[in-house]
């Protein structure tokens, strides 16, 4: 994922314990910034406004077939994406257990209340029958559809679909008509808020793809109520099994997790410089990234300190970097560090406390760290004030395989998210 130069940090109880910053140290100032050393630009320099400019250019060449485009609809293959989840929990037991189908959930939130229908259900629409094998990735697409709601009318009309047509195409669309049937016939509101970052399914054949929005206040978008979620789980009535049960069951069981994980992920880290820990797994279909789930919109983490720039300490950095590139074959062993203490910036100590403080986080020893290394090709700027340095595990473990174990990934307290859910 990253290139570039890499150093290993050495983390061991030897030089991380009883060493203390000379006392000429000062921490850095407003210096000029570590790309100045480079000389390089900022990597998204322009990328927003470019963007916006292919999608103008985009939205310009389907105006034409835009506004005429209703008028082409067939009307025999309108989708019955009207029709509740609720019917797929009746009392038919047959119905239950035959029916495989992916259906799209609106979750509307304000403090501890959910708007619900006038049936007490949360507002869910069918979007198919049944999916293939690549449900992923098309749940993936569809996830960027919160980026541009108001769309979905433009989008679902450009989208030509026929009978002939690729089934992913068709099952986009169909995605597309389930969330616009959503915004105008039942909410009244473009706006579903994010999607959650992975499917709902159970083992009936069933998925549910759930949209999470904080409203303000309590203003009904249409003809329903809102209802506390304690509430609506102790009358939730469901014919499954704790053992086996349904998507909706799920969903509404898990909902304060799932509401929890919506607030975090939109709390902003304070300005400062931090320390992350990048470790990635793939599967079939994906990669993931190992997040905290008190932090999930941000990557394992500890603080380093409050001022964000790195500034004359980036050609410390890039020397210790081309000393290790020479030391990488050693064995451990009692070498001796790269650099003399009293030359040593400030950032040399505070990295010692910072690379502690994160092992701890993650659950990591010092021993299983040895190998670590700090990524020197950039300091990652995420905006605001706020910019990491990033720890990775040795190279051929920073990425598992399937069915890899690994003694670099914590147990509990974090989760493994798509790859571009993060993003």
């Amino acid at each position: 994922m990253f290139q570039g130069r890499l150093y290993y940090v050495r983390v061991s109880a030897y030089n991380m314990k009883g060493w203390g910053p000379p006392a000429s140290s000062l921490p850095p100032s407003a210096a000029p910034s570590w790309r100045e050393s480079d000389g390089r630009e900022p990597r998204r320099r322009g990328h927003i406004e470019a963007m916006e400019r292919l999608l103008q250019q985009v939205r310009a060449t389907h105006t034409h077939y835009c506004c005429g485009s209703s008028k082409l609809q067939n009307p025999s293959r309108k989708q019955s994406v009207s029709r509740s989840l609720k019917h797929l929990f009746n009392s038919s037991n047959k119905f239950v257990k035959t029916l495989k189908g992916i259906y799209l959930a609106a979750v509307f939130y304000h403090k501890d209340s959910l708007l619900v229908t006038a049936e007490e259900q949360i507002p869910i629409v069918e979007v198919d029958d049944s999916y293939s094998s690549s449900l992923m990735q098309d749940f993936l697409w569809f996830t960027k559809l919160s980026c541009m709601w108001e769309d979905v009318r433009w989008l679902r009309q450009s989208m030509s679909v026929s009978m002939s047509s690729s089934s992913t195409l068709q099952a986009r669309h169909k995605m597309l008509t389930a969330a616009a049937q959503l915004q105008q016939s039942l909410l009244g509101t473009h706006n579903l808020g994010r999607v959650h970052y992975e499917p709902i399914k159970d083992r009936h054949g069933n998925v549910l793809l759930v949209t999470i929005r904080d409203t303000e206040s309590q203003h009904s978008l249409f003809n329903g109520r809102w209802m506390q979620v304690t509430k609506l789980q102790s009358q939730r009535k469901s014919l499954s099994t704790p053992e086996e049960p349904y998507a909706l069951d799920i969903l509404i069981i898990t909902m304060q997790d799932i509401l929890a994980y919506q607030r975090r992920s939109t709390h902003r880290l304070a300005p400062g410089l931090y320390l992350g820990y990048l470790k990635l797994s793939s599967s079939v279909d994906q990669i993931r990234v190992l997040v905290s789930q008190r932090t999930p919109n941000m990557l394992c983490h500890t603080r380093i300190r409050d001022n964000a720039n790195v500034s004359e300490e980036w050609d410390w950095i890039q020397t210790l970097a081309a000393v290790g590139d020479k030391r990488r074959s050693e064995e451990d062993g009692e070498e001796a560090e790269p650099q003399a203490e009293s030359h040593a910036p400030l950032l040399y100590y505070e990295l010692q406390t910072a690379v502690l403080s994160l092992l701890k986080h993650i659950n990591v020893s010092l021993h299983k760290a040895r190998h670590f290394r700090l990524y020197s090709q950039e300091v990652v700027e995420i905006g605001h004030g706020v910019s990491f340095l990033l720890l990775l595990p040795p190279a051929d473990d920073v990425c598992s395989a399937p069915g890899q174990s690994n003694p670099y990934t914590p147990l509990s307290g974090f989760l493994h998210l798509p790859l571009q859910m993060f993003e």
